[in-house]
């Protein structure tokens, strides 16, 4: 039973991961430059177990996007983090870590810091919403991380971001 228990366990994992590298698309470098950050998707989808990471991810939002050098929260990254924050009081066993990331411009030093000021704007703004601050952890990883390494103004704007990664006590 408990061989047959991590077996489904393994297909519903791989299932997931091909469904989410299937969604996946290219970019169409057009040479076209834009500020605004990628949109994030509020529609739930019923093959994703409610209270897992993909759940969180695909129907709620893990990443709020930053201006040139701020960490202020522009509207937008308030709306998805209020979307976090109920998802957050639904699953109130789960955990988070808000991951700051900077584009590539500015020293190391400067991007760590202004990451770290970042993943703490997000993590004050979900505890301001009522999410215990025991179940947030921040890091910053400055421009480590990129999500998208081309050296362009779309590629920085999504660059400039928190993201919000379950770190613990989710649904599989």
């Amino acid at each position: 039973m408990k061989s047959l228990n991590s077996g489904l366990r393994f297909a519903v994992v791989a299932a997931a991961v091909m469904m989410l590298a299937a969604c996946s698309s290219t970019s169409d470098d057009t040479g076209a430059s834009t500020s605004a950050a990628p949109a994030t998707t509020s529609e739930p989808t019923s093959s994703i177990v409610p209270g897992s990471a993909e759940d969180f991810e695909q129907n709620v939002g893990n990443r709020v996007y930053f201006d040139l050098n701020q960490s202020t929260l522009t509207d937008e990254a308030r709306a998805t983090l209020q979307k976090q924050a109920a998802w957050l009081k639904t699953y109130p066993s789960v955990a988070l870590t808000v991951e700051g990331n900077c584009d590539e411009r500015g020293t190391r030093e400067y991007n760590l810091a202004l990451g770290a000021r970042r993943a703490n704007a997000a993590k004050s703004y979900l505890v301001g919403l009522g999410v215990e601050a025991s179940r947030l952890t921040t890091i910053s990883y400055g421009k480590e991380r990129p999500i998208d390494p081309a050296s362009n103004e779309e590629a920085w704007a999504k660059n400039r971001n928190a993201t919000s990664v379950i770190s613990g006590g989710a649904s599989s």
